[in-house]
């Protein structure tokens, strides 16, 4: 979750849906080539974005659709106050999605548990009892990305998550197995449209289970 004043953002799209809440005034985004404006915008994961005008701060919530459904996240925030305490609030309370394939699970915490270096694809079939043909089509089957992408997915978000804690970045993308800051800069950029210093100097993030 962000607040902040998130100015301009280039195209771009990630494995989130994303909720932006502007009480100041309306924000305008482009979505797969149609202008949007309103104080309230969903943006379905995969979906490429770019936000073209937000003129005041505003809160920007993310949330995986492996566990968290669009619908329900929409419902758990309708006539929730816009702070951050509140806003944080509604989302521990949103209902959570249960991944329902063992193969799938297991995969995701054989990756997790390789974030910090080299991730291989054949050892998380193998941690599933897949092919990497079969894991290769569940993931993008079922999760909607294929495996690199997914890495590089969870490695930002625990990128994110060591900088809140309060590593130092380049620190911080080594921990998350990123080759060095530049390469964590250079994907926060493609998945989220803005700059390192953006996030981490301009606004106020929180990250949520």
């Amino acid at each position: 979750m962000i607040q902040g004043e998130l100015g301009c953002t280039a195209p771009h799209a990630h494995y989130a849906h994303q909720l932006i809440l502007a009480p100041a005034a309306p924000v305008t985004i482009e979505l797969d080539g149609q202008l949007c404006t309103a104080r309230h915008l969903f943006i379905p994961a995969l979906q490429c974005h770019a936000i073209l005008d937000a003129p005041g701060p505003l809160f920007t919530l993310y949330a995986e659709p492996l566990t968290i459904d669009a619908q329900a996240l929409q419902h758990s925030l309708l006539g929730v106050e816009l702070t951050l305490p509140a806003l944080a609030e509604a989302l521990r309370h949103c209902p959570r999605r249960i991944v329902q394939d063992r193969r799938i699970e297991k995969a995701l915490a054989a990756l997790d548990r390789q974030l910090t270096g080299k991730v291989s694809a054949s050892a998380l079939a193998a941690h599933a009892h897949l092919s990497l043909s079969q894991l290769e089509r569940l993931f993008s089957g079922q999760l909607g990305l294929p495996v690199r992408r997914l890495v590089l997915w969870r490695r930002l978000r625990l990128a994110m998550g060591l900088v809140l804690a309060g590593q130092a970045v380049t620190e911080a993308a080594h921990g998350a197995g990123f080759a060095d800051s530049a390469h964590f800069s250079r994907t926060l950029k493609v998945l989220f449209g803005v700059t390192a210093r953006q996030a981490l100097q301009q606004l106020e993030l929180r990250l949520l289970d």
